[in-house]
């Protein structure tokens, strides 16, 4: 099997069901950046030595392929199949994020993303993660279009994950950055 097809090639896509769409639709949109999300924790991943957070990682890029398949699934064969992200998925980056934070240093300023190469990295993925719940959003307010109530909090809990994960991997909050209003006027 080759892996180019030329079905795209004058700007359409198929989605899952078969449904041929332009490119430029808010769902190819929304799958796309799942999955430039779930690249940019691949990337964070291949930069994190510790065991358990490389494997939590690793869980949350099997969650991110299960949800771009999801977005790739409209109307009916949705309905069909169901959502792919459950809440079951939510719980478990709450309990994931609980666990960090008994770990870091409460916070009590801004910090600036960076630190580590790994913490930067994660920083980069919680940013990405935002950008791809902002389009989530702008699909699900598309006349006859919807997006799972777990999805939605799915991508919105695994920025927060991220950004304590950040800290975590800037040993425990230890070389985060504090922001400094003002310091460079």
């Amino acid at each position: 099997m080759k892996i180019y097809t030329r079905g795209g090639d004058t700007g359409e896509t198929s989605l899952f069901g078969g449904e041929r769409v332009r490119k430029s639709a808010p769902r190819v949109s929304a799958y796309g950046e799942v999955d430039e999300l779930n690249s940019v924790v691949g990337v964070a991943r291949a930069e994190i030595s510790h065991g358990d957070l490389r494997a939590k990682l690793e869980t949350i890029q099997s969650s991110l392929f299960d949800l771009g398949g999801e977005l790739a699934t409209p109307g009916a064969a949705r309905a069909k199949a169901g959502p792919r992200v459950a809440e079951a998925d939510v719980a478990e980056l709450e309990g994931w994020i609980d666990a960090l934070e008994t770990e870091l240093e409460p916070l009590r300023n801004f910090i600036l993303p960076g630190g580590s190469r790994a913490a930067s990295h994660l920083h980069l993925a919680r940013t990405v993660c935002r950008r791809a719940e902002r389009i989530m959003v702008e699909l699900a307010d598309q006349p006859g279009e919807m997006v799972s109530a777990p999805s939605l909090k799915y991508v919105n809990r695994l920025s927060d994950y991220l950004f304590v994960a950040g800290r975590y991997a800037n040993d425990k909050g230890a070389r985060d950055v504090l922001w400094a209003p003002g310091q460079n006027r």
